[in-house]
């Protein structure tokens, strides 16, 4: 049972555990009427052969409250395409299957890369991004949601906590994230958020002081969940990094287009696991090493375009400030853990810290030596306006793809 603390910021909507969620979902599925309700899976082709996807399409499949489904599917041939729509033909809604590597979508990334304005990098962000274009241009939906495909302990009622507050007409919310506790297997997880972003939006609070941005993101109770939902006028506006920055960048749109008062989080879960990342010490480039300097990197575009000036100095005292409060949270969680029954290793939690610390140097003077660097996708409003037509074409590209490739 949650707590019922609110923190003055962002609106915290609790599971008390006192209503049922067939009551919630009989309430959407009358919203979904009139508010349209369209879901994304941003999906790699290997997850379609893990354990938690399946779970998930038999959950999906009696979530009444969903209109469509679209799936971005990235690293898949042709082959492997034919099997995905085959996958996912479970689904009862309508839905559609994203070819990111097919000939025809391969053809409108290379429109955009004439225009100077593709996504340059692979991954979460960009199948992401592809998605929300194929959903404007869908026009088929009133709010928008996210989720990933990994999740192993995936509800139905998961997804209806998340939408309900955007696509409830009596509440003001154009924007939900959702959180839980991120608990498995006799352990706490959930080491990124634990050890590198709470820590260190402390620390930077102590080194630059109060700052209504770094407010804004202690108020999320879990910053980096895959999981928001949104109304699906936001989409055109929104710039997403193509990185592990994803959920801090959405934050930080979120942040920059809305009053906190259109602003919510809701707990979706008692139990959460999904795939787990490799710490990468001996590899930059891979896992949570990798994400935690994407991470920082996302923080300080943010803070430098609200006219936070940044030095190498500043970023030395950073790793120090931030070193020294995460290991006085080691502690906190390892108390935590053991007043609750599960484990937490401390000397790996330390080693945690220490890779971020040197991480978060490492990301302070790839911004100093790249000042130029253009991290985001440009928004669709800015396709649009480069090339009138290609949202019609792309819409045309997928339409095509999943009829001739449709399960015989």
């Amino acid at each position: 049972m949650g707590d019922f603390h609110q923190n003055g910021k962002v609106a915290n909507l609790h599971h008390f555990s006192t209503g049922s969620s067939e009551q919630l979902e009989r309430q959407l599925v009358e919203f979904s009427q009139t508010r349209k309700i369209s879901l994304i899976l941003p999906s790699l082709f290997s997850e379609l052969e893990g354990p938690a996807l399946a779970n998930i399409l038999d959950e999906l499949s009696q979530a009444k409250f969903i209109n469509q489904v679209i799936i971005g599917l990235d690293r898949a041939d042709e082959e492997q395409y034919r099997y995905a729509k085959r996958y996912f033909s479970r689904l009862p809604q309508e839905h559609s299957v994203l070819w990111n590597d097919g000939p025809r979508l391969m053809a409108i990334d290379a429109r955009l890369k004439e225009l100077g304005i593709a996504p340059n990098e692979p991954g979460k962000g960009r199948n992401v991004w592809y998605c929300m274009g194929f959903a404007l241009a869908d026009q088929s939906s009133d709010v928008v949601a996210l989720h990933d495909c990994d999740i192993l302990t995936y509800k139905k009622d998961m997804l209806a906590r998340l939408v309900y507050p955007v696509a409830n007409p009596d509440f003001s919310y154009q924007f939900c994230k959702g959180y839980y506790p991120r608990i498995a297997d006799g352990k706490l997880n959930g080491r990124v958020t634990r050890l590198l972003v709470s820590p260190l939006l402390i620390a930077l609070r102590k080194l630059i002081g109060d700052n209504q941005y770094l407010e804004y993101l202690q108020a999320f109770r879990y910053p980096l969940a895959g999981e928001f939902a949104m109304r699906t006028y936001m989409l055109p506006d929104i710039r997403i990094p193509s990185d592990w920055g994803l959920e801090i960048g959405v934050l930080s749109e979120v942040h920059r287009n809305l009053s906190p008062k259109a602003v919510c989080q809701t707990e979706i879960a008692d139990i959460y696991d999904h795939k787990h990342q490799p710490l990468s010490e001996e590899d930059a480039t891979q896992g949570l090493s990798r994400m935690s300097t994407d991470i920082a990197k996302a923080l300080y575009r943010k803070l430098a375009i609200d006219g936070v000036i940044f030095s190498g100095e500043f970023f030395r005292t950073l790793k120090a400030t931030y070193l020294r409060v995460s290991l006085d949270m080691v502690e906190t969680y390892y108390n935590d853990a053991i007043m609750n029954g599960l484990h937490t290793d401390r000397h790996e939690e330390e080693r945690a810290c220490e890779l971020f610390a040197a991480n978060i140097v490492e990301a302070g003077a790839a911004y100093l030596d790249n000042p130029m660097e253009t991290p985001f996708i440009p928004n669709w409003s800015r396709v649009s306006a480069a090339d009138r037509d290609l949202l019609r074409h792309f819409h045309e590209a997928v339409t095509l793809d999943n009829a001739d490739y449709a399960p015989k």
